[in-house]
């Protein structure tokens, strides 16, 4: 079974920074598609950041460019999303996701992945 387990979640106060990891197990992350979402109460789950495992690929929202970065490391089985300059807007529950195939065309569209996580809560205030 493919699981993924997110942590690194807390609470920061506007402009601070936060990393998080997502820790995946039974699944082959060679050139797949691994990304990271978010969810904030009232919203549409939306697409943060995705890169394609084994590559430099990478695909960031709007919203976040400029302050967050994905990284994977696969030595051990690990995604991560580094973020800086955080707002209060960036508050919301983190997931993390990956697709059994490589990346489509609609890396942001939560239906394209496969396996997720079970969150991690942000709070920015």
């Amino acid at each position: 079974d493919v699981q993924l387990v997110e942590s690194g979640g807390g609470s920061v106060q506007a402009g601070g920074s936060l990393r998080l990891s997502c820790t995946h197990s039974g699944y082959t992350s060679s050139r797949h598609c691994m990304g990271w979402f978010r969810h904030a109460p009232g919203k549409e789950r939306e697409g943060v950041a995705v890169i394609r495992t084994g590559s430099t690929s990478t695909w960031y929202a709007d919203s976040v460019k400029g302050r967050f970065t994905i990284s994977q490391d696969n030595a051990k089985n690990t995604l991560y999303l580094q973020m800086n300059n955080l707002k209060p807007e960036d508050t919301a529950m983190y997931y993390c996701a990956a697709r059994a195939r490589g990346c489509s065309l609609f890396v942001f569209r939560p239906r394209e992945y496969d396996f997720w996580g079970q969150g991690t809560q942000v709070t920015v205030s």
